[in-house]
């Protein structure tokens, strides 16, 4: 049986395999409008809440019930304007929230653009609220003392209708205020420079004879249309739903997985996200409690809700509570989301490698910031790679030399036994046995490679902090294509080259379908990011130079 044969087809087989998974995942279609936002003028004809939309208190048991103490009592803000919008910036942020039930319904991220800016790039918008599309984070109370009921959404009152974080403000916070029935209720929104999670807080003074309980609820609304990002030929991996289970870290959800089957599940701590390229919403209950998540379809709609319903908050009459919760929106950023809740880093999802890719990521982070340049260490981290598989990598090069010295030989047993495929077999093998070729040599030390190749690979298209990162000369975006086609021109001569240092199959369809590799290959990378066409083609010069080191050694020891 030819091995090599069938070794080479399977090699072949998995390479494509993977360049299909990896074009059915590209977004081919134009792309949306990506600074759309909040019609002010229109904000009171926005989609209100409906009833359908809130979810159910769960019971609790009695020690769900004892509140958090504070010191004092939450400050009550007299309000001073009408508005129902109120805009929120800071360093990092512009979040707008709409005081009636104290929702956010838009976030423009000021340090991530639609575009380059000499493109026109302006803050790309994240959640939004329009006629066209809903993508919202809600949060309220719900039960029996709960504001969010069948009758409709609690208007809030604020202070001013427009908050900015100073330069030398750490905080900033915004206080909705709320009057029910002599229970003072303070909804807070606490700001941190630098970061973009969003403290959800919920303060009662009870001043009246009777005791109160509710449940607080966070949920994200969102429609299924495709993100808001400009068109640069980039990559869109998963869209939809994550969130943490009782027997699995990071469970996904798409938006055909929850139209067919609406989720619930119960778990100490966890978290809920929604999850794009690039970008994460998530809402992060307290740790210490055990919290009722759920994933839903409203019916009849293209609306999803995901979000989760937390314990009991019981308040006596004359007593104070507090409730927090965490609402992160922004980049995925790996380590902010893994000091928020364990395991929502996993919301950067590397793939069933990531135990190899999280490394791979740190290790690109650290000589980055050494560097200074993405599309530097990019190529310094696939000479480091390189270096650190040579001994591997030396054995399949040293064995498809010898297997190319052999090609002549092996050519004329196939004109000799060609018709007899039983004795061509016996004579190929006569023939490694005789050299002290193993013919699979050349194959599975390469395949053994693969997983820190595609370790690296994934890495490379889920890092937000490659976005927009320029390299040299014409490469100003290593997250879009190449605008002149120049990397993926290199790449495919590269693989033309090292064709022509490595044997070719004696069988003619196999030899024609590895001719048509680098052209194959040349066109997929021509809508591939910058970055993995200068990682693919960094990887193939240098296995070019391996290869030819190699053959010097073999013809030094031969001639000796």
């Amino acid at each position: 049986m030819d091995w090599q044969k069938i070794l080479n087809l399977f090699a072949i087989g998995v390479v494509a395999w993977l360049l299909l998974i990896q074009w059915d995942r590209f977004d081919g279609g134009e792309a949306q409008v990506a600074g759309a936002s909040v019609d002010f003028s229109t904000a009171s004809n926005a989609p209100e809440t409906e009833v359908s939309e809130l979810p159910i208190a769960q019971p609790s048991d009695s020690a769900a019930e004892l509140p958090v103490l504070m010191d004092e009592a939450p400050v009550e803000v007299v309000a001073t304007s009408n508005e129902r919008l109120v805009v929120v910036t800071t360093d990092v942020f512009e979040v707008t929230i709409d005081t009636l039930g104290g929702d956010i319904v838009e976030v423009r991220l000021l340090e991530h653009l639609t575009a380059m800016p000499e493109d026109g790039g302006e803050p790309f918008t994240l959640l939004n609220r329009s006629r066209d599309s809903q993508y919202v984070a809600q949060s309220g109370l719900i039960g029996q003392n709960g504001t969010d009921t069948a009758e409709g959404r609690p208007q809030f009152a604020i202070a001013q209708s427009s908050y900015s974080m100073g330069e030398t403000d750490e905080t900033l916070y915004v206080d909705l205020t709320l009057d029910q029935n002599g229970v003072k209720i303070v909804k807070r929104f606490e700001f941190v420079s630098g970061d973009y999670s969003i403290g959800v807080h919920y303060l009662i003074n009870n001043l009246s004879y009777d005791p109160w309980q509710a449940n607080f609820y966070g949920q994200i609304k969102r429609d299924s249309q495709e993100p808001l990002i400009e068109s640069s030929g980039g990559v869109m991996p998963y869209l939809g739903a994550a969130l943490r289970e009782v027997d699995q870290n990071f469970a996904k959800y798409d938006f055909d997985d929850m139209e067919d089957e609406s989720v619930k599940v119960s778990i100490n701590g966890g978290w809920v996200a929604m999850v794009q390229h690039y970008f994460v919403s998530a809402w992060v209950p307290p740790s210490e409690d055990k919290n009722a998540f759920s994933l839903r379809k409203l019916s009849g709609q293209d609306i999803y809700l995901m979000g989760f319903t937390g314990q009991r908050l019981s308040v006596g009459a004359g007593g104070f509570g507090e409730y927090r919760a965490q609402f992160y929106v922004g980049p995925k950023d790996q380590g902010r989301l893994a000091e928020l809740a364990e395991y929502l880093d996993l919301t950067i999802d590397y793939g069933f490698l990531w135990m190899l890719a999280k490394p791979i990521f740190a290790a690109l982070q650290f000589i980055q910031g050494i560097l200074g340049n993405w599309g530097w260490s990019i190529i310094l981290l696939t000479v480091f790679i390189k270096i650190l598989l040579y001994p591997l990598s030396a054995t399949s090069l040293k064995s498809m030399a010898k297997m190319r010295n052999l090609q002549p030989e092996m050519t004329r047993l196939k004109e000799l036994y060609g018709d007899d495929r039983q004795k061509m077999s016996q004579e190929l093998m006569g023939l490694y046995k005789k050299e002290k070729v193993n013919p699979a040599g050349g194959c599975f030390p390469m395949l053994l490679q693969m997983p820190v190749f595609l370790s690296l690979y994934w890495v490379l298209l889920e890092s937000v902090e490659i976005r927009h990162s320029p390299w040299i000369f014409w490469i100003q975006d290593l997250s879009a294509k190449d605008p002149f086609f120049v990397l993926p021109l290199v790449m495919g001569g590269s693989m033309l080259l090292m064709q022509k240092m490595q044997p070719m199959p004696t069988d003619p369809m196999q030899a024609r379908v590895m001719q048509l590799m680098p052209i194959m290959f040349t066109f997929f990378f021509m809508i591939f990011p910058a970055g993995l066409v200068l990682y693919w083609t960094i990887n193939n010069l240098l296995s070019m130079a391996q290869q030819w080191f190699v053959n010097r050694q073999l013809q030094a020891a031969k001639k000796s």
